[in-house]
């Protein structure tokens, strides 16, 4: 009788979990299409405006968007650009990098941070992360100086800032350029420690940023933006998006062709004012994960310090520490729930960043981590009962 039991508990278990499943909407990694409807008829009309009005590169629209984020970062200087991996890439040819120079950067990120060092012929220098905020290690920063580095690269991966305090008086200490990655962190404060709030990327030399679809701020195609308080720099950097040129054909500098299009700015103008919103959803969002995943000893969650805004959560990344982390990763596929695994391989192992100045010793954390993390689903459309279900299925299965 007892072996009948058990089977129909667990027969009954599953019917209830395949009619939830059933019941409940699709579960998405991004969910576009739902933060789109809500905004539909303010986008739709903006882009009317452009068609109408044929102003398709820097018109109005993308200067309101550029006034319109330097207030929301209390910046002096935006310039929008093409993408996140030009808006890296702009930001150190305005420094005046030369090849040969060193750049250090994390080895633990994804791979335009330096893919643009790379192409400016500039010298990569990646170092260790840390293993609970997967940011760039500070003692690793101090260790990777030589004469030859001019610049630090630090990336707030995930949405969580890098330590800014420490790294902006290492940078000070060695007379180096800052330059912060800040693709995945649009919106988040940095607290220094005598209390004061930050918006990340106004507090280096340069900040650089990503408005691909999926981040935290995202447009309908490709779109960036370098934010700097530094006049001088400022200028130099808008010359250098408009292929070095500030009276037409008139080239002072030598440049690139990366433009922010106004269709694009159109979108990011109606998401601006909601952003905070989003960040908080994300956030709580986080905190119900954690809520369902804390009991399992196999399973580290992200820090979320209460009442905190310095973790905007681009992505909810846990670590499986008992070696399923794929076996778990191909469960949640075949559940219907996506999933990412950012990153899979060190960027020093890349074929194209293989160096024989790194020593595999040199990176212990970073290996631990290709090896275990797993993010999530997050976006601003998910609810409750998605996340119940995917925080079930991943304590059953660990």
């Amino acid at each position: 009788f007892s072996v009948k039991f058990c089977t129909f508990a667990v027969y009954n278990e599953s019917i209830i979990g395949y009619k939830t499943k059933l019941m409940m909407k699709k579960i998405q990694m991004v969910d576009l299409q739902g933060q789109y409807e809500p905004l539909k008829a303010q986008i739709q009309q903006s882009f009317n405006e452009v068609l109408e009005t044929a102003a398709f590169i820097n018109g109005p629209q993308v200067h309101s968007f550029q006034k319109e984020l330097e207030d929301y970062l209390q910046v002096k200087h935006v310039i929008p650009c093409a993408n996140g991996t030009d808006a890296l890439q702009i930001a150190m040819m305005a420094l005046g990098l030369k090849p040969g120079d060193e750049v250090i950067t994390a080895d633990f990120t994804f791979a335009a941070t330096v893919e643009v060092i790379a192409l400016l012929g500039l010298t990569p220098v990646l170092v260790d992360v840390e293993q609970d905020t997967f940011n760039i290690d500070i003692q690793a920063i101090k260790k990777a100086i030589t004469p030859r580095t001019k610049a630090i690269v630090p990336v707030h991966l995930y949405g969580r800032p890098a330590n800014m305090e420490a790294i902006m008086q290492i940078a000070k200490e060695h007379h180096l350029f800052v330059i912060e990655d800040n693709a995945q962190a649009i919106g988040a404060d940095f607290t220094w420690s005598d209390g004061r709030k930050q918006k990340l990327g106004t507090i280096g030399h340069i900040g650089a940023t990503s408005f691909f679809p999926s981040k935290n701020l995202g447009c309908y195609g490709d779109g960036g933006a370098i934010f700097t308080n530094d006049d001088e720099l400022a200028h130099t950097l808008r010359g250098i998006v408009n292929h070095g040129m500030y009276i037409r054909y008139h080239h002072d500098v030598v440049g690139v062709n990366s433009r922010l299009d106004s269709l694009q700015a159109c979108v990011l103008r109606a998401k601006l004012p909601h952003l905070d919103t989003y960040n908080q959803k994300r956030r709580a969002f986080a905190h119900l994960y954690s809520e369902g995943l804390k009991k399992n000893p196999h399973i580290i969650t992200p820090e979320i310090p209460q009442g905190d805004t310095s973790h905007v959560f681009h992505q909810y990344t846990i670590r499986i520490t008992n070696g399923k982390r794929d076996a778990l990763a191909e469960y949640l596929s075949q559940n219907g729930v996506p999933f990412g695994v950012y990153y899979p391989i060190p960027l020093h192992q890349q074929k194209a960043y293989q160096d024989s100045r790194y020593k595999e010793e040199d990176f212990p954390v970073t290996h631990q981590l290709v090896k275990e993390v797993l993010s999530l689903p997050m976006h601003t459309e998910l609810d409750e009962e998605q996340i119940n279900f995917i925080t079930k299925l991943i304590t059953d299965f660990v």
